[in-house]
Protein backbone atom coordinates (compact mmCIF):
# COMPACT_ATOMS: atom_id res chain seq x y z
CA UNK A 1 0.00 0.00 0.00
CA UNK A 2 1.09 3.07 -0.81
CA UNK A 3 0.68 5.79 2.14
CA UNK A 4 0.97 9.43 2.58
CA UNK A 5 2.69 10.66 5.66
CA UNK A 6 -0.19 10.94 7.87
CA UNK A 7 -1.07 7.43 6.70
CA UNK A 8 -3.82 7.59 4.30
CA UNK A 9 -4.22 5.90 1.37
CA UNK A 10 -6.78 8.55 -0.33
CA UNK A 11 -8.06 11.62 0.05
CA UNK A 12 -11.50 11.66 2.12
CA UNK A 13 -13.83 11.95 -0.40
CA UNK A 14 -12.00 9.64 -2.20
CA UNK A 15 -11.37 11.46 -5.10
CA UNK A 16 -7.38 10.77 -5.35
CA UNK A 17 -5.91 7.60 -4.80
CA UNK A 18 -3.05 7.27 -6.80
CA UNK A 19 -0.38 8.95 -5.59
CA UNK A 20 3.25 7.08 -5.28
CA UNK A 21 6.21 8.00 -7.88
CA UNK A 22 7.13 5.56 -10.63
CA UNK A 23 9.44 4.01 -8.38
CA UNK A 24 6.18 2.57 -5.92
CA UNK A 25 4.44 1.93 -9.36
CA UNK A 26 7.08 0.38 -10.57
CA UNK A 27 7.68 -1.47 -6.88
CA UNK A 28 3.73 -2.55 -7.16
CA UNK A 29 4.27 -4.44 -10.01
CA UNK A 30 7.75 -6.22 -8.96
CA UNK A 31 5.50 -7.45 -6.38
CA UNK A 32 3.21 -8.90 -8.60
CA UNK A 33 5.86 -10.79 -10.31
CA UNK A 34 6.25 -12.93 -7.19
CA UNK A 35 3.04 -13.41 -6.47
CA UNK A 36 0.24 -16.49 -8.02
CA UNK A 37 -2.69 -14.16 -7.14
CA UNK A 38 -3.30 -10.27 -6.48
CA UNK A 39 -6.28 -9.64 -4.75
CA UNK A 40 -8.56 -6.68 -4.37
CA UNK A 41 -11.87 -5.24 -2.87
CA UNK A 42 -14.75 -4.35 -5.34
CA UNK A 43 -14.57 -0.42 -4.27
CA UNK A 44 -11.03 -0.52 -5.06
CA UNK A 45 -11.26 -2.37 -8.43
CA UNK A 46 -14.41 -0.06 -9.16
CA UNK A 47 -12.84 2.76 -8.17
CA UNK A 48 -9.60 2.39 -9.85
CA UNK A 49 -8.34 1.94 -13.77
CA UNK A 50 -6.45 -1.75 -12.64
CA UNK A 51 -6.35 -4.71 -14.34
CA UNK A 52 -4.54 -6.40 -11.35
CA UNK A 53 -2.47 -8.05 -14.10
CA UNK A 54 2.06 -8.69 -14.00
CA UNK A 55 2.08 -5.31 -16.49
CA UNK A 56 4.54 -5.80 -19.15
CA UNK A 57 6.92 -8.37 -20.90
CA UNK A 58 9.60 -7.29 -18.21
CA UNK A 59 7.96 -8.65 -15.16
CA UNK A 60 6.02 -11.80 -16.79
CA UNK A 61 9.22 -12.81 -18.30
CA UNK A 62 10.37 -12.29 -14.13
CA UNK A 63 7.38 -14.53 -13.50
CA UNK A 64 8.62 -17.37 -15.24
CA UNK A 65 12.16 -17.27 -14.56
CA UNK A 66 10.69 -18.13 -10.76
CA UNK A 67 8.85 -20.86 -12.10
CA UNK A 68 5.26 -19.08 -11.97
CA UNK A 69 2.56 -18.53 -14.61
CA UNK A 70 3.03 -15.56 -17.04
CA UNK A 71 0.04 -13.94 -15.44
CA UNK A 72 -1.35 -13.86 -12.22
CA UNK A 73 -4.62 -15.00 -10.62
CA UNK A 74 -7.25 -11.95 -10.14
CA UNK A 75 -9.23 -12.04 -6.93
CA UNK A 76 -12.00 -9.56 -6.57
CA UNK A 77 -13.80 -9.88 -2.85
CA UNK A 78 -17.36 -8.34 -2.28
CA UNK A 79 -19.40 -9.03 0.50
CA UNK A 80 -22.42 -7.76 -1.02
CA UNK A 81 -22.18 -9.05 -4.03
CA UNK A 82 -21.53 -5.54 -6.46
CA UNK A 83 -19.24 -5.08 -8.88
CA UNK A 84 -19.11 -2.83 -11.26
CA UNK A 85 -19.08 -4.41 -14.64
CA UNK A 86 -17.45 -1.52 -16.95
CA UNK A 87 -14.40 -1.80 -14.31
CA UNK A 88 -11.54 -1.92 -16.15
CA UNK A 89 -10.39 -5.52 -14.41
CA UNK A 90 -13.16 -7.22 -17.21
CA UNK A 91 -11.83 -5.60 -20.46
CA UNK A 92 -8.86 -7.86 -20.68
CA UNK A 93 -9.23 -11.26 -20.48
CA UNK A 94 -5.69 -12.54 -20.00
CA UNK A 95 -6.17 -14.56 -17.22
CA UNK A 96 -8.75 -15.79 -14.90
CA UNK A 97 -10.62 -13.82 -12.79
CA UNK A 98 -12.15 -15.35 -9.40
CA UNK A 99 -14.39 -13.54 -7.16
CA UNK A 100 -15.36 -14.22 -3.87
CA UNK A 101 -18.53 -13.18 -2.19
CA UNK A 102 -21.58 -14.48 0.38
CA UNK A 103 -24.90 -15.33 0.26
CA UNK A 104 -26.55 -12.60 0.93
CA UNK A 105 -25.67 -11.36 -2.72
CA UNK A 106 -28.70 -12.73 -3.58
CA UNK A 107 -29.41 -15.19 -6.94
CA UNK A 108 -29.54 -12.30 -9.09
CA UNK A 109 -26.79 -10.53 -8.06
CA UNK A 110 -25.03 -14.41 -8.50
CA UNK A 111 -25.94 -14.54 -11.77
CA UNK A 112 -24.39 -11.26 -13.35
CA UNK A 113 -21.13 -11.99 -10.88
CA UNK A 114 -21.06 -15.59 -12.91
CA UNK A 115 -21.10 -14.07 -16.53
CA UNK A 116 -18.38 -11.50 -15.34
CA UNK A 117 -16.06 -13.93 -14.06
CA UNK A 118 -14.68 -17.54 -15.23
CA UNK A 119 -15.66 -18.60 -11.18
CA UNK A 120 -17.80 -17.16 -8.08
CA UNK A 121 -16.84 -18.80 -4.87
CA UNK A 122 -19.45 -18.12 -2.12
CA UNK A 123 -17.96 -18.13 1.45
CA UNK A 124 -19.65 -17.68 4.19
CA UNK A 125 -23.16 -16.35 4.80
CA UNK A 126 -23.39 -13.04 5.58
CA UNK A 127 -19.51 -12.13 6.20
CA UNK A 128 -16.93 -13.95 3.66
CA UNK A 129 -14.72 -16.23 6.15
CA UNK A 130 -11.41 -15.55 4.67
CA UNK A 131 -9.71 -18.08 5.59
CA UNK A 132 -11.65 -20.49 4.37
CA UNK A 133 -11.35 -18.90 1.17
CA UNK A 134 -7.78 -18.69 0.90
CA UNK A 135 -7.68 -22.65 1.89
CA UNK A 136 -9.94 -22.88 -1.14
CA UNK A 137 -7.56 -21.00 -3.15
CA UNK A 138 -4.57 -22.92 -2.37
CA UNK A 139 -6.53 -26.36 -3.00
CA UNK A 140 -8.24 -25.39 -5.73
CA UNK A 141 -6.14 -22.55 -7.81
CA UNK A 142 -2.63 -23.63 -6.07
CA UNK A 143 -2.38 -20.27 -4.97
CA UNK A 144 0.63 -20.39 -2.53
CA UNK A 145 1.67 -16.58 -2.44
CA UNK A 146 -1.20 -13.97 -2.40
CA UNK A 147 -0.61 -10.28 -3.03
CA UNK A 148 -3.74 -8.02 -1.32
CA UNK A 149 -3.84 -4.56 -2.95
CA UNK A 150 -6.37 -3.28 -0.83
CA UNK A 151 -8.81 -1.67 0.42
CA UNK A 152 -8.72 -0.72 3.59
CA UNK A 153 -11.53 -2.93 4.97
CA UNK A 154 -10.17 -5.73 3.29
CA UNK A 155 -7.06 -4.93 4.33
CA UNK A 156 -8.64 -4.83 7.51
CA UNK A 157 -10.31 -7.95 7.73
CA UNK A 158 -6.89 -9.84 6.86
CA UNK A 159 -5.36 -8.87 9.46
CA UNK A 160 -8.30 -9.81 11.92
CA UNK A 161 -8.28 -12.63 10.71
CA UNK A 162 -4.47 -13.63 11.07
CA UNK A 163 -3.89 -13.93 7.68
CA UNK A 164 -1.22 -11.63 6.86
CA UNK A 165 2.66 -12.40 6.92
CA UNK A 166 4.11 -9.34 5.36
CA UNK A 167 3.07 -5.62 4.89
CA UNK A 168 4.67 -3.45 1.97
CA UNK A 169 3.93 0.04 2.55
CA UNK A 170 5.62 3.32 0.29
CA UNK A 171 5.41 6.44 2.54
CA UNK A 172 4.96 9.12 0.32
CA UNK A 173 5.79 12.90 1.24
CA UNK A 174 2.26 14.53 1.12
CA UNK A 175 0.06 15.10 3.76
CA UNK A 176 -3.92 14.68 3.10
CA UNK A 177 -5.62 14.95 6.45
CA UNK A 178 -8.97 14.77 7.26
CA UNK A 179 -11.08 12.36 9.58
CA UNK A 180 -12.70 10.27 7.03
CA UNK A 181 -9.33 9.52 4.67
CA UNK A 182 -9.10 6.06 4.85
CA UNK A 183 -5.93 4.21 5.87
CA UNK A 184 -4.15 0.74 5.42
CA UNK A 185 -6.73 -0.51 7.63
CA UNK A 186 -10.56 0.07 7.87
CA UNK A 187 -13.47 -2.01 9.71
CA UNK A 188 -13.62 -3.20 12.76
CA UNK A 189 -10.24 -2.72 13.36
CA UNK A 190 -8.57 -3.95 16.98
CA UNK A 191 -10.30 -2.71 20.10
CA UNK A 192 -7.46 -3.66 22.98
CA UNK A 193 -3.80 -2.97 22.59
CA UNK A 194 -3.32 -6.63 23.04
CA UNK A 195 -5.24 -7.77 19.59
CA UNK A 196 -3.05 -5.39 17.53
CA UNK A 197 -1.66 -6.92 15.08
CA UNK A 198 2.19 -6.55 15.99
CA UNK A 199 5.25 -5.70 13.24
CA UNK A 200 8.84 -6.41 13.22
CA UNK A 201 11.07 -4.51 10.44
CA UNK A 202 12.39 -6.21 7.93
CA UNK A 203 13.63 -3.46 5.41
CA UNK A 204 13.63 -0.14 4.63
CA UNK A 205 14.91 2.06 1.96
CA UNK A 206 14.65 5.41 0.49
CA UNK A 207 13.93 6.10 -3.27
CA UNK A 208 14.27 9.76 -3.58
CA UNK A 209 11.75 11.39 -0.87
CA UNK A 210 9.63 8.35 -0.50
CA UNK A 211 10.31 5.18 1.71
CA UNK A 212 9.52 1.55 1.15
CA UNK A 213 9.03 -0.41 3.75
CA UNK A 214 8.62 -3.64 4.78
CA UNK A 215 7.49 -5.20 7.74
CA UNK A 216 6.93 -8.90 8.87
CA UNK A 217 4.11 -9.32 10.96
CA UNK A 218 5.45 -11.34 14.61
CA UNK A 219 1.72 -12.11 15.55
CA UNK A 220 -1.06 -13.99 14.06
CA UNK A 221 -4.15 -14.97 16.29
CA UNK A 222 -5.94 -16.82 13.65
CA UNK A 223 -5.94 -18.09 10.31
CA UNK A 224 -4.85 -20.78 7.94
Amino acid sequence: MAITTDGKIATANRAVSSFGSRRDKAHLLELRATADAVMAGARTVDSNPVNLGPGPAMYRRLRILRGLAEYNLRIIVTGSGTVNPEAEIFKRRFSPIIILTTRRAGEKRLKKLRALADEVNICGAREINLAQALRWLREKWKVKRLLCEGGGELNDALFGAGLVDEVHLTVCPKIFGGRHAPTIAEGVGAGLLAKATKLELKSLKRFGDELFVVYRVKSRTAGL
